[in-house]
Protein backbone atom coordinates (compact mmCIF):
# COMPACT_ATOMS: atom_id res chain seq x y z
CA UNK A 1 0.00 0.00 0.00
CA UNK A 2 0.94 3.72 -0.53
CA UNK A 3 2.19 5.64 2.07
CA UNK A 4 1.84 9.13 0.32
CA UNK A 5 1.37 11.94 2.66
CA UNK A 6 1.50 14.74 0.05
CA UNK A 7 -2.20 14.30 -0.58
CA UNK A 8 -3.41 14.11 3.25
CA UNK A 9 -1.40 17.32 4.57
CA UNK A 10 -3.17 18.15 7.64
CA UNK A 11 -5.61 21.12 8.09
CA UNK A 12 -3.90 24.96 7.43
CA UNK A 13 -2.50 26.74 10.14
CA UNK A 14 -4.81 29.32 11.46
CA UNK A 15 -1.85 31.92 12.07
CA UNK A 16 -2.22 32.48 8.56
CA UNK A 17 -1.44 36.14 7.34
CA UNK A 18 -4.70 37.94 8.17
CA UNK A 19 -4.08 41.30 5.97
CA UNK A 20 -6.73 42.21 3.78
CA UNK A 21 -5.98 42.06 -0.38
CA UNK A 22 -6.12 45.61 -0.94
CA UNK A 23 -6.81 45.48 -4.26
CA UNK A 24 -9.74 42.97 -3.93
CA UNK A 25 -11.50 44.71 -0.53
CA UNK A 26 -11.24 47.98 -2.94
CA UNK A 27 -12.94 46.65 -6.15
CA UNK A 28 -15.51 44.86 -4.11
CA UNK A 29 -16.49 47.33 -1.75
CA UNK A 30 -16.65 50.34 -4.57
CA UNK A 31 -18.73 47.87 -6.77
CA UNK A 32 -21.29 47.22 -4.18
CA UNK A 33 -21.20 50.92 -3.18
CA UNK A 34 -22.13 51.61 -6.46
CA UNK A 35 -25.37 49.04 -6.45
CA UNK A 36 -26.25 50.68 -3.07
CA UNK A 37 -26.49 54.72 -4.83
CA UNK A 38 -27.51 53.31 -7.60
CA UNK A 39 -30.82 51.82 -5.84
CA UNK A 40 -30.74 54.90 -3.18
CA UNK A 41 -30.49 57.87 -6.01
CA UNK A 42 -32.16 56.17 -9.51
CA UNK A 43 -34.99 54.39 -8.11
CA UNK A 44 -36.94 54.36 -11.07
CA UNK A 45 -33.97 53.56 -13.29
CA UNK A 46 -32.49 50.53 -11.24
CA UNK A 47 -35.90 49.46 -11.24
CA UNK A 48 -36.37 49.36 -15.10
CA UNK A 49 -32.88 47.91 -16.03
CA UNK A 50 -33.10 45.01 -13.13
CA UNK A 51 -36.84 44.23 -14.09
CA UNK A 52 -35.45 43.76 -17.74
CA UNK A 53 -32.53 42.11 -16.79
CA UNK A 54 -34.19 39.82 -14.71
CA UNK A 55 -36.90 39.11 -17.68
CA UNK A 56 -33.42 38.10 -20.05
CA UNK A 57 -31.82 35.97 -17.39
CA UNK A 58 -35.36 33.90 -16.95
CA UNK A 59 -35.93 33.74 -20.88
CA UNK A 60 -32.41 32.15 -21.70
CA UNK A 61 -31.31 30.73 -18.46
CA UNK A 62 -33.69 29.46 -16.19
CA UNK A 63 -32.48 26.13 -17.63
CA UNK A 64 -28.86 26.45 -16.21
CA UNK A 65 -30.07 27.21 -13.18
CA UNK A 66 -32.71 24.40 -13.29
CA UNK A 67 -29.76 21.80 -14.68
CA UNK A 68 -27.26 23.16 -12.57
CA UNK A 69 -29.31 22.08 -9.37
CA UNK A 70 -29.41 18.81 -10.79
CA UNK A 71 -25.95 18.07 -11.36
CA UNK A 72 -25.20 19.09 -7.49
CA UNK A 73 -27.90 16.78 -6.45
CA UNK A 74 -26.64 13.80 -9.10
CA UNK A 75 -22.85 14.29 -8.04
CA UNK A 76 -23.66 14.32 -4.45
CA UNK A 77 -25.02 11.19 -4.90
CA UNK A 78 -22.63 9.56 -7.37
CA UNK A 79 -19.41 10.83 -5.30
CA UNK A 80 -20.78 9.78 -1.80
CA UNK A 81 -21.20 6.15 -3.07
CA UNK A 82 -17.95 5.88 -5.11
CA UNK A 83 -14.61 4.76 -4.26
CA UNK A 84 -14.29 8.70 -3.65
CA UNK A 85 -16.33 8.30 -0.16
CA UNK A 86 -13.18 6.65 1.65
CA UNK A 87 -11.43 9.41 0.94
CA UNK A 88 -10.46 11.84 4.57
CA UNK A 89 -11.09 15.46 4.93
CA UNK A 90 -7.49 15.64 6.36
CA UNK A 91 -4.66 13.18 7.32
CA UNK A 92 -5.48 9.31 6.07
CA UNK A 93 -5.06 8.64 10.35
CA UNK A 94 -7.11 12.37 11.44
CA UNK A 95 -10.68 11.20 13.15
CA UNK A 96 -13.41 13.70 13.46
CA UNK A 97 -12.60 17.11 15.37
CA UNK A 98 -16.60 16.72 16.52
CA UNK A 99 -18.55 14.01 17.57
CA UNK A 100 -21.38 12.95 15.94
CA UNK A 101 -24.27 14.58 17.85
CA UNK A 102 -21.76 17.86 18.42
CA UNK A 103 -21.72 17.82 14.30
CA UNK A 104 -25.47 17.15 13.82
CA UNK A 105 -26.62 19.42 16.31
CA UNK A 106 -24.56 22.29 14.32
CA UNK A 107 -26.11 20.91 10.76
CA UNK A 108 -29.14 21.29 12.01
CA UNK A 109 -28.53 25.21 13.02
CA UNK A 110 -26.81 25.61 9.41
CA UNK A 111 -30.33 24.57 8.03
CA UNK A 112 -32.52 26.55 10.08
CA UNK A 113 -32.56 30.76 9.37
CA UNK A 114 -34.41 33.33 8.26
CA UNK A 115 -35.72 31.63 5.40
CA UNK A 116 -37.60 28.89 7.23
CA UNK A 117 -39.19 31.15 10.06
CA UNK A 118 -40.40 33.52 6.60
CA UNK A 119 -41.62 30.79 4.60
CA UNK A 120 -42.20 27.75 6.73
CA UNK A 121 -46.08 29.04 6.72
CA UNK A 122 -46.30 30.93 3.94
CA UNK A 123 -44.79 29.25 1.01
CA UNK A 124 -47.50 26.27 1.88
CA UNK A 125 -49.90 28.72 1.92
CA UNK A 126 -49.17 30.31 -1.34
CA UNK A 127 -49.09 26.75 -2.90
CA UNK A 128 -52.40 25.87 -1.48
CA UNK A 129 -54.03 29.07 -2.48
CA UNK A 130 -52.52 29.13 -5.86
CA UNK A 131 -51.35 25.92 -7.51
CA UNK A 132 -48.13 25.89 -9.20
CA UNK A 133 -48.79 25.78 -13.00
CA UNK A 134 -48.76 22.60 -14.39
CA UNK A 135 -50.06 20.74 -10.75
CA UNK A 136 -53.22 19.71 -12.34
CA UNK A 137 -54.76 20.14 -9.00
CA UNK A 138 -57.34 22.55 -7.38
CA UNK A 139 -56.97 25.40 -5.26
CA UNK A 140 -58.01 24.96 -1.62
CA UNK A 141 -58.27 21.34 -1.96
CA UNK A 142 -56.55 18.37 -0.42
CA UNK A 143 -54.53 17.56 -3.65
CA UNK A 144 -53.52 21.44 -3.03
CA UNK A 145 -52.44 20.93 0.64
CA UNK A 146 -50.24 18.25 -0.96
CA UNK A 147 -48.77 19.60 -3.62
CA UNK A 148 -47.86 22.65 -1.53
CA UNK A 149 -45.74 20.36 0.78
CA UNK A 150 -44.32 18.38 -1.71
CA UNK A 151 -42.89 22.19 -2.88
CA UNK A 152 -41.83 23.24 -0.27
CA UNK A 153 -40.07 19.78 0.32
CA UNK A 154 -38.59 20.22 -3.26
CA UNK A 155 -37.07 23.96 -2.53
CA UNK A 156 -36.03 23.59 0.55
CA UNK A 157 -34.34 20.06 1.00
CA UNK A 158 -32.40 18.28 -1.04
CA UNK A 159 -31.37 20.34 -3.64
CA UNK A 160 -30.24 23.16 -1.72
CA UNK A 161 -28.46 21.28 0.36
CA UNK A 162 -26.96 19.39 -2.33
CA UNK A 163 -25.42 22.63 -3.79
CA UNK A 164 -24.12 23.48 -0.05
CA UNK A 165 -22.63 20.24 -0.14
CA UNK A 166 -20.37 20.72 -3.18
CA UNK A 167 -19.13 24.11 -2.14
CA UNK A 168 -18.60 22.83 1.59
CA UNK A 169 -16.39 19.50 0.01
CA UNK A 170 -14.66 21.34 -1.85
CA UNK A 171 -13.84 23.49 0.40
CA UNK A 172 -12.88 21.11 2.97
CA UNK A 173 -10.93 19.08 0.49
CA UNK A 174 -8.56 22.17 -0.33
CA UNK A 175 -8.42 23.39 3.06
CA UNK A 176 -7.80 20.06 5.13
CA UNK A 177 -6.84 17.41 2.53
CA UNK A 178 -4.53 19.84 0.67
CA UNK A 179 -3.70 22.41 3.22
CA UNK A 180 -4.45 25.08 0.91
CA UNK A 181 -6.35 28.52 2.10
CA UNK A 182 -9.64 29.09 3.42
CA UNK A 183 -11.06 30.97 0.20
CA UNK A 184 -12.69 29.45 -3.01
CA UNK A 185 -10.02 30.68 -4.87
CA UNK A 186 -8.05 27.69 -3.58
CA UNK A 187 -10.08 25.01 -4.84
CA UNK A 188 -9.24 25.93 -8.57
CA UNK A 189 -5.73 25.02 -8.11
CA UNK A 190 -6.07 21.88 -10.43
CA UNK A 191 -7.28 24.25 -13.58
CA UNK A 192 -6.18 27.22 -12.68
CA UNK A 193 -2.47 26.13 -11.26
CA UNK A 194 -0.94 27.05 -8.24
CA UNK A 195 0.46 30.64 -9.63
CA UNK A 196 -2.78 31.78 -11.31
CA UNK A 197 -5.27 30.87 -8.46
CA UNK A 198 -3.30 33.15 -5.99
CA UNK A 199 -3.25 35.89 -9.09
CA UNK A 200 -5.80 38.01 -10.40
CA UNK A 201 -8.22 34.89 -11.66
CA UNK A 202 -8.19 33.25 -7.92
CA UNK A 203 -9.11 37.09 -7.31
CA UNK A 204 -12.41 37.25 -9.76
CA UNK A 205 -13.54 34.09 -8.62
CA UNK A 206 -13.10 35.36 -4.76
CA UNK A 207 -14.97 38.58 -5.64
CA UNK A 208 -17.82 36.91 -7.38
CA UNK A 209 -18.14 35.24 -4.20
CA UNK A 210 -18.07 38.07 -2.20
CA UNK A 211 -21.34 39.31 -4.45
CA UNK A 212 -23.16 36.52 -3.78
CA UNK A 213 -22.86 36.27 -0.49
CA UNK A 214 -23.42 39.87 -0.25
CA UNK A 215 -26.77 39.72 -2.14
CA UNK A 216 -27.84 36.41 -0.91
CA UNK A 217 -27.34 37.38 2.77
CA UNK A 218 -29.20 40.71 2.11
CA UNK A 219 -32.14 38.78 0.53
CA UNK A 220 -32.49 37.05 3.95
CA UNK A 221 -31.62 39.96 6.27
CA UNK A 222 -34.51 41.86 4.46
CA UNK A 223 -36.96 39.07 4.65
CA UNK A 224 -35.98 38.84 8.39
CA UNK A 225 -36.90 43.17 8.45
CA UNK A 226 -40.07 42.60 6.70
CA UNK A 227 -41.39 39.85 9.16
CA UNK A 228 -40.40 41.78 12.49
CA UNK A 229 -42.13 44.64 11.11
CA UNK A 230 -44.95 42.30 10.34
CA UNK A 231 -44.97 41.15 13.84
CA UNK A 232 -44.59 44.70 15.79
CA UNK A 233 -47.63 45.64 13.51
CA UNK A 234 -49.51 42.31 14.57
CA UNK A 235 -48.82 42.60 18.23
CA UNK A 236 -48.03 45.96 19.37
CA UNK A 237 -50.13 47.83 16.17
CA UNK A 238 -47.03 49.61 15.31
CA UNK A 239 -47.95 50.86 11.56
CA UNK A 240 -46.24 48.42 8.77
CA UNK A 241 -44.11 50.85 6.67
CA UNK A 242 -40.93 50.62 5.23
CA UNK A 243 -39.73 53.08 7.74
CA UNK A 244 -40.53 51.02 10.53
CA UNK A 245 -38.43 48.16 8.16
CA UNK A 246 -35.12 50.23 8.41
CA UNK A 247 -35.33 50.99 11.66
CA UNK A 248 -35.92 47.50 12.59
CA UNK A 249 -32.45 46.56 9.36
CA UNK A 250 -30.38 50.05 11.51
CA UNK A 251 -31.09 48.38 14.97
CA UNK A 252 -30.13 44.79 14.26
CA UNK A 253 -27.08 45.89 12.28
CA UNK A 254 -25.77 47.70 15.49
CA UNK A 255 -26.42 44.82 17.42
CA UNK A 256 -23.99 43.42 14.87
CA UNK A 257 -21.63 45.25 14.86
CA UNK A 258 -21.35 45.43 18.63
CA UNK A 259 -20.84 41.67 18.77
CA UNK A 260 -17.89 41.92 15.75
CA UNK A 261 -16.01 45.28 17.68
CA UNK A 262 -16.53 42.64 20.90
CA UNK A 263 -14.93 40.18 19.43
CA UNK A 264 -18.13 37.94 20.97
CA UNK A 265 -17.32 34.84 18.42
CA UNK A 266 -18.55 32.95 21.78
CA UNK A 267 -21.46 35.30 22.44
CA UNK A 268 -22.79 34.54 18.32
CA UNK A 269 -21.92 30.93 19.38
CA UNK A 270 -24.25 30.82 22.23
CA UNK A 271 -26.78 32.45 20.09
CA UNK A 272 -26.59 30.19 17.63
CA UNK A 273 -27.63 27.31 20.42
CA UNK A 274 -30.33 29.53 21.83
CA UNK A 275 -31.65 29.41 18.12
CA UNK A 276 -32.21 25.99 17.64
CA UNK A 277 -33.63 26.21 21.52
CA UNK A 278 -36.02 28.42 20.62
CA UNK A 279 -37.01 27.38 17.21
CA UNK A 280 -37.36 23.57 18.34
CA UNK A 281 -39.23 24.78 21.49
CA UNK A 282 -41.74 26.87 18.94
CA UNK A 283 -41.65 24.19 16.44
CA UNK A 284 -43.13 21.66 19.75
CA UNK A 285 -45.74 24.13 20.78
CA UNK A 286 -47.55 24.35 17.33
CA UNK A 287 -47.03 20.74 16.95
CA UNK A 288 -48.94 19.71 20.46
CA UNK A 289 -51.08 22.42 20.60
CA UNK A 290 -51.86 22.39 16.76
CA UNK A 291 -53.56 19.52 14.79
CA UNK A 292 -50.88 16.53 16.27
CA UNK A 293 -52.65 13.70 14.43
CA UNK A 294 -52.57 15.63 10.96
CA UNK A 295 -48.83 16.35 11.20
CA UNK A 296 -47.77 13.07 11.90
CA UNK A 297 -50.00 11.69 9.24
CA UNK A 298 -48.88 14.14 6.99
CA UNK A 299 -45.07 13.79 7.11
CA UNK A 300 -44.78 10.27 5.77
CA UNK A 301 -47.53 11.04 3.41
CA UNK A 302 -45.69 14.49 2.19
CA UNK A 303 -42.39 13.10 1.74
CA UNK A 304 -43.44 10.11 -0.02
CA UNK A 305 -45.06 12.33 -2.84
CA UNK A 306 -42.24 14.51 -2.75
CA UNK A 307 -39.81 11.57 -3.39
CA UNK A 308 -42.21 9.97 -6.02
CA UNK A 309 -42.08 12.81 -7.91
CA UNK A 310 -38.48 14.41 -7.35
CA UNK A 311 -37.65 13.63 -10.89
CA UNK A 312 -40.57 15.54 -12.68
CA UNK A 313 -40.28 18.50 -10.21
CA UNK A 314 -36.27 18.50 -10.83
CA UNK A 315 -36.60 18.83 -14.34
CA UNK A 316 -39.46 21.12 -14.59
CA UNK A 317 -38.28 24.22 -16.73
CA UNK A 318 -40.04 27.26 -18.47
CA UNK A 319 -40.63 24.95 -21.78
CA UNK A 320 -44.30 24.35 -20.73
CA UNK A 321 -44.80 25.95 -17.51
CA UNK A 322 -44.91 29.76 -16.59
CA UNK A 323 -41.45 31.38 -16.61
CA UNK A 324 -42.71 34.35 -14.26
CA UNK A 325 -43.80 31.73 -11.36
CA UNK A 326 -40.31 29.98 -12.20
CA UNK A 327 -38.71 32.99 -11.65
CA UNK A 328 -40.51 34.00 -8.39
CA UNK A 329 -40.03 30.33 -6.96
CA UNK A 330 -37.71 27.56 -8.39
CA UNK A 331 -35.15 29.43 -10.25
CA UNK A 332 -34.92 32.17 -7.80
CA UNK A 333 -34.49 29.97 -4.89
CA UNK A 334 -31.70 27.84 -6.63
CA UNK A 335 -30.26 31.10 -7.01
CA UNK A 336 -30.46 31.81 -3.44
CA UNK A 337 -28.81 29.47 -2.84
CA UNK A 338 -26.12 29.37 -4.55
CA UNK A 339 -25.26 32.66 -3.58
CA UNK A 340 -24.93 31.58 -0.28
CA UNK A 341 -22.77 28.31 -1.24
CA UNK A 342 -19.44 30.16 0.05
CA UNK A 343 -20.91 31.23 3.52
CA UNK A 344 -22.67 28.26 4.47
CA UNK A 345 -20.25 26.18 2.89
CA UNK A 346 -17.61 27.14 4.57
CA UNK A 347 -19.44 26.56 7.89
CA UNK A 348 -19.92 23.13 7.20
CA UNK A 349 -15.97 22.86 5.61
CA UNK A 350 -14.86 23.88 9.14
CA UNK A 351 -17.10 21.99 11.21
CA UNK A 352 -16.39 18.54 9.09
CA UNK A 353 -12.38 18.07 9.77
CA UNK A 354 -11.63 14.60 10.04
CA UNK A 355 -14.96 13.15 8.64
CA UNK A 356 -14.65 11.31 5.55
CA UNK A 357 -16.54 12.11 2.21
CA UNK A 358 -19.23 10.00 2.65
CA UNK A 359 -20.06 10.59 5.95
CA UNK A 360 -19.86 14.34 5.22
CA UNK A 361 -22.24 14.22 2.23
CA UNK A 362 -24.67 12.03 4.07
CA UNK A 363 -24.93 14.21 6.78
CA UNK A 364 -24.96 16.94 4.84
CA UNK A 365 -27.96 15.59 2.53
CA UNK A 366 -29.64 14.17 5.20
CA UNK A 367 -29.73 15.82 8.34
CA UNK A 368 -31.08 19.17 7.81
CA UNK A 369 -33.04 18.06 4.97
CA UNK A 370 -34.96 15.81 7.60
CA UNK A 371 -35.14 18.72 10.09
CA UNK A 372 -36.76 20.70 6.87
CA UNK A 373 -39.36 18.20 5.94
CA UNK A 374 -40.36 18.30 9.83
CA UNK A 375 -40.36 21.91 10.39
CA UNK A 376 -42.75 22.66 7.29
CA UNK A 377 -45.14 19.51 8.32
CA UNK A 378 -45.50 21.15 11.96
CA UNK A 379 -45.21 25.21 10.77
CA UNK A 380 -47.13 24.85 7.00
CA UNK A 381 -49.11 21.46 7.72
CA UNK A 382 -51.09 23.26 10.73
CA UNK A 383 -51.82 26.67 9.12
CA UNK A 384 -53.13 24.09 5.86
CA UNK A 385 -54.85 21.62 8.47
CA UNK A 386 -56.52 24.78 10.36
CA UNK A 387 -57.85 26.22 6.72
CA UNK A 388 -59.50 22.93 5.36
CA UNK A 389 -61.50 22.48 8.73
CA UNK A 390 -62.38 25.69 8.46
CA UNK A 391 -61.30 26.45 11.97
CA UNK A 392 -59.64 29.53 10.87
CA UNK A 393 -58.98 31.84 7.73
CA UNK A 394 -55.10 31.30 6.46
CA UNK A 395 -55.73 31.28 3.42
CA UNK A 396 -57.23 35.02 3.72
CA UNK A 397 -53.41 35.92 5.17
CA UNK A 398 -51.91 34.96 1.74
CA UNK A 399 -52.85 38.90 0.21
CA UNK A 400 -50.82 40.27 2.95
CA UNK A 401 -47.38 38.54 1.92
CA UNK A 402 -45.85 35.42 3.59
CA UNK A 403 -44.27 37.84 6.35
CA UNK A 404 -47.80 37.73 7.94
CA UNK A 405 -48.59 33.72 7.58
CA UNK A 406 -46.47 32.79 10.81
CA UNK A 407 -47.79 35.46 13.55
CA UNK A 408 -51.71 34.38 11.55
CA UNK A 409 -51.11 30.55 12.44
CA UNK A 410 -49.35 31.38 16.00
CA UNK A 411 -52.62 33.74 16.64
CA UNK A 412 -55.12 30.91 16.28
CA UNK A 413 -53.03 29.16 19.81
CA UNK A 414 -53.03 29.93 23.40
CA UNK A 415 -50.48 32.31 24.77
CA UNK A 416 -50.59 34.04 21.02
CA UNK A 417 -48.67 37.37 21.99
CA UNK A 418 -45.69 35.47 24.20
CA UNK A 419 -45.30 33.59 21.27
CA UNK A 420 -45.51 35.90 18.69
CA UNK A 421 -42.44 37.89 20.93
CA UNK A 422 -40.55 34.64 21.28
CA UNK A 423 -40.73 34.54 17.40
CA UNK A 424 -39.67 37.72 16.47
CA UNK A 425 -36.43 37.45 18.88
CA UNK A 426 -35.95 34.52 16.64
CA UNK A 427 -36.21 36.06 13.76
CA UNK A 428 -33.67 39.11 15.30
CA UNK A 429 -31.24 36.29 16.41
CA UNK A 430 -30.84 34.82 12.94
CA UNK A 431 -30.76 38.08 11.62
CA UNK A 432 -27.61 38.83 14.21
CA UNK A 433 -25.75 35.60 13.62
CA UNK A 434 -26.45 35.49 9.87
CA UNK A 435 -24.49 38.77 9.37
CA UNK A 436 -21.59 37.99 11.75
CA UNK A 437 -20.92 34.91 10.08
CA UNK A 438 -21.68 35.92 6.58
CA UNK A 439 -19.58 38.85 7.06
CA UNK A 440 -16.44 36.64 8.71
CA UNK A 441 -16.67 34.27 5.43
CA UNK A 442 -16.84 37.95 3.14
CA UNK A 443 -14.07 38.84 5.25
CA UNK A 444 -11.71 35.64 4.72
CA UNK A 445 -12.60 36.03 1.33
CA UNK A 446 -11.01 39.19 1.04
CA UNK A 447 -7.88 38.31 3.51
CA UNK A 448 -6.18 35.99 1.28
CA UNK A 449 -7.97 32.92 3.34
CA UNK A 450 -7.29 34.10 6.33
CA UNK A 451 -9.36 32.61 9.34
CA UNK A 452 -9.55 35.59 11.39
CA UNK A 453 -9.55 38.26 9.68
CA UNK A 454 -9.81 42.12 10.95
CA UNK A 455 -12.36 43.04 12.64
CA UNK A 456 -12.61 46.38 10.99
CA UNK A 457 -13.30 44.74 8.12
CA UNK A 458 -15.58 41.75 8.92
CA UNK A 459 -17.75 45.11 10.15
CA UNK A 460 -17.50 46.90 6.86
CA UNK A 461 -18.86 44.05 4.82
CA UNK A 462 -21.58 43.56 7.49
CA UNK A 463 -22.61 47.23 6.95
CA UNK A 464 -22.72 47.00 3.22
CA UNK A 465 -24.14 43.93 3.43
CA UNK A 466 -27.52 45.69 5.18
CA UNK A 467 -27.19 48.87 3.31
CA UNK A 468 -28.08 46.79 0.11
CA UNK A 469 -30.88 44.93 1.81
CA UNK A 470 -32.23 48.45 3.16
CA UNK A 471 -31.84 50.24 -0.20
CA UNK A 472 -33.57 46.72 -2.17
CA UNK A 473 -36.59 46.90 0.22
CA UNK A 474 -37.16 50.82 -0.20
CA UNK A 475 -36.38 50.17 -4.52
CA UNK A 476 -39.21 47.29 -4.30
CA UNK A 477 -39.05 45.33 -1.13
CA UNK A 478 -39.25 41.68 -1.66
CA UNK A 479 -39.24 42.13 -5.84
CA UNK A 480 -36.81 43.57 -6.06
CA UNK A 481 -34.67 41.23 -3.46
CA UNK A 482 -35.48 38.57 -5.61
CA UNK A 483 -34.44 39.99 -9.04
CA UNK A 484 -31.01 40.88 -6.98
CA UNK A 485 -30.03 37.79 -5.93
CA UNK A 486 -31.08 35.79 -9.30
CA UNK A 487 -28.95 38.52 -11.51
CA UNK A 488 -26.06 37.85 -9.19
CA UNK A 489 -25.92 34.20 -9.19
CA UNK A 490 -25.85 33.64 -13.39
CA UNK A 491 -22.02 34.29 -13.24
CA UNK A 492 -22.18 32.26 -10.48
CA UNK A 493 -23.60 29.20 -11.04
CA UNK A 494 -20.59 28.57 -13.57
CA UNK A 495 -18.02 29.23 -10.84
CA UNK A 496 -20.05 26.43 -8.88
CA UNK A 497 -20.11 24.00 -11.77
CA UNK A 498 -16.25 24.72 -12.91
CA UNK A 499 -15.57 24.13 -8.90
CA UNK A 500 -17.40 20.79 -9.54
CA UNK A 501 -15.05 19.64 -12.59
CA UNK A 502 -11.68 20.94 -10.34
CA UNK A 503 -12.90 18.64 -7.04
CA UNK A 504 -13.22 15.52 -9.55
CA UNK A 505 -9.92 16.21 -10.81
CA UNK A 506 -8.41 16.07 -7.41
CA UNK A 507 -10.61 13.40 -6.41
CA UNK A 508 -9.83 10.99 -9.13
CA UNK A 509 -5.45 11.24 -8.47
CA UNK A 510 -6.47 10.79 -4.64
CA UNK A 511 -4.76 7.57 -3.33
CA UNK A 512 -6.90 7.75 -0.39
CA UNK A 513 -9.41 6.31 -2.81
CA UNK A 514 -7.74 3.81 -3.56
CA UNK A 515 -7.90 1.94 -7.07
CA UNK A 516 -10.25 2.07 -9.30
CA UNK A 517 -12.21 -1.08 -10.42
CA UNK A 518 -10.50 -2.94 -13.11
CA UNK A 519 -13.35 -2.01 -16.27
CA UNK A 520 -14.14 -5.54 -18.09
CA UNK A 521 -13.24 -3.21 -21.11
CA UNK A 522 -9.65 -2.69 -19.85
CA UNK A 523 -9.84 -6.84 -19.66
CA UNK A 524 -10.79 -7.50 -23.41
CA UNK A 525 -7.98 -5.07 -24.58
CA UNK A 526 -5.39 -6.48 -22.42
CA UNK A 527 -6.33 -10.19 -23.68
CA UNK A 528 -6.83 -9.02 -27.68
CA UNK A 529 -3.08 -7.41 -27.13
CA UNK A 530 -1.64 -10.43 -25.04
CA UNK A 531 -3.29 -12.66 -28.71
CA UNK A 532 -1.89 -10.30 -31.37
CA UNK A 533 1.37 -11.02 -29.56
CA UNK A 534 1.50 -14.30 -28.99
CA UNK A 535 0.61 -14.44 -33.03
CA UNK A 536 3.28 -12.46 -33.93
CA UNK A 537 5.69 -13.93 -32.31
CA UNK A 538 4.27 -17.18 -33.84
CA UNK A 539 3.87 -16.41 -37.58
CA UNK A 540 6.40 -13.79 -37.99
CA UNK A 541 5.86 -9.62 -37.80
CA UNK A 542 2.31 -8.28 -38.82
CA UNK A 543 1.75 -6.00 -41.76
CA UNK A 544 -1.25 -3.74 -41.25
CA UNK A 545 -0.68 -0.75 -39.62
CA UNK A 546 -2.57 -0.51 -36.97
CA UNK A 547 -2.53 -4.33 -35.81
CA UNK A 548 1.45 -3.81 -35.89
CA UNK A 549 0.87 -1.09 -33.72
CA UNK A 550 -1.06 -3.24 -30.91
CA UNK A 551 1.44 -5.76 -31.43
CA UNK A 552 4.50 -3.55 -30.60
CA UNK A 553 2.66 -1.96 -28.04
CA UNK A 554 1.80 -5.88 -26.30
CA UNK A 555 5.64 -6.28 -27.06
CA UNK A 556 6.49 -3.01 -24.92
CA UNK A 557 4.20 -4.43 -22.53
CA UNK A 558 5.69 -8.22 -22.27
CA UNK A 559 2.27 -9.02 -23.04
CA UNK A 560 2.89 -12.75 -24.69
CA UNK A 561 6.34 -13.18 -24.02
CA UNK A 562 7.56 -16.50 -23.86
CA UNK A 563 11.22 -16.26 -23.66
CA UNK A 564 11.64 -16.63 -27.61
CA UNK A 565 13.24 -13.55 -29.44
CA UNK A 566 10.88 -12.06 -32.11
Amino acid sequence: MSTETTDASPSPPSSRDDRPDPPLVAVGAVAVLAVVAWAALGKRSFDRVSTTALGWVLSNFAWLFVIAADVFLVLCVVIALSRFGRIRLGADDDRPEFGNLAWIAMMFSAGMGIGLMFYGVGEPLQHFVAPPPGSGVSPDSPGAARTALEYSFFHWTLHPWAIYGMAGLALAYAGFRKGRGNRLSSVFVPLLGEERADGWPGRIIDLLAVFATVFGTATSLGLGALQVAKGLNITTGVKDSTSVELVVIGALSAAFVLSAFSGLHKGVKWLSTLNIALAACLMLFVFLLGPTVFILNAVPAATGSYLHNLVTLATRTGAFTDSAWLGAWTVFYWAWWLSWAPFVGTFIARISHGRTIREFLIGVLLVPSGATIVWFCVMGGSALRLDMTGAADMAGTVAEGAEASLFALLDTLPLATLVSWIAMLLVMTYFITSADSASLVMGSLTSRGALHPRNWLVVTWGVLMAAVAAVLLVAGGLKSLQSATILVALPFVLVMLALCWSLLTELRADPGAGPARHHALHGLRDALRTMVGEAMTEQGPVRHPRLRRVAESARERGDGDDGRSS
